[in-house]
């Protein structure tokens, strides 16, 4: 079990370089038969987003990650996301994805703690440049979820994602061309693309501190 100093150790770790777009990658569709690469360097038009990556405790003392399934009336409709959007003019990353957050799923900000953002993550697909904005609270939050936008919204320990038998990688046809896509098969649904892009990192970072722990209770 990962104690609750995990929170502590990302508030420190996400102010140093990041593993960035090397984590990313690994969860990248990647072409196949000469299919054409995603662009992953935004432009200056892209669009500035942002997504609440919020963590809880469980009564075990369990980190989970809230996840929601979207809609199928919206923009990436029936797809696995965090709650986010795009930016109003002159809101801040996190503004933003507290915003978002309690749009979609009813959890407001009061007692929110923000440890920092992990590495921005470009979706050529809608032109969006999103940064992934790190929360925290201390046990499960009640929520309530907005059917406009949110059709479902669930709970998944860290141990799953970090556990190799839930990945999977299957060639898929995206934009009429062949992809290796993998995702992580944890829901009726493939939670893949951006949104396994940004959990990649996050995880790439829990494995780090699982190892330091490890190595501290061996001294």
């Amino acid at each position: 079990m990962i104690n609750s100093s995990f929170y502590s150790y990302l508030k420190n770790r996400l102010e140093k370089p990041l593993p960035g777009q090397e984590a990313h990658l690994q969860m990248a569709p990647a072409p196949v038969d000469g299919a054409t690469a995603f662009r992953m360097e935004a432009d200056e038009q892209a669009s500035a987003s942002s997504v609440m990556v919020l963590l809880f405790e469980n009564e075990c003392g369990i980190y989970e990650l809230i996840l929601t399934l979207r809609t199928d009336s919206i923009s990436h409709g029936g797809q696995i996301s965090f709650p986010g959007g795009r930016s109003d003019a002159n809101e801040s990353a996190v503004q933003t994805a507290l915003r978002e957050m309690e749009e979609e799923i009813g959890i407001g900000k009061k007692g929110v703690q923000v440890a920092g953002t992990l590495s921005q993550l470009f979706l050529e697909r809608s032109n969006n440049l999103i940064t992934p904005v790190m929360g925290y609270l201390p046990s499960k939050p009640d929520m309530k979820i907005n059917p406009l936008e949110v059709e479902e919204v669930f709970c998944v320990p860290l141990e799953v994602l970090n556990s190799n038998k839930n990945l999977v990688k299957k060639p898929w046809n995206l934009r009429e061309q062949t992809y290796e896509v993998p995702y992580w098969n944890i829901h009726s649904v493939p939670l893949w693309g951006a949104t396994a892009m940004i959990i990649s990192e996050l995880m790439e970072l829990y494995k780090e501190f699982s190892l330091n722990s490890e190595n501290r209770t061996k001294s």
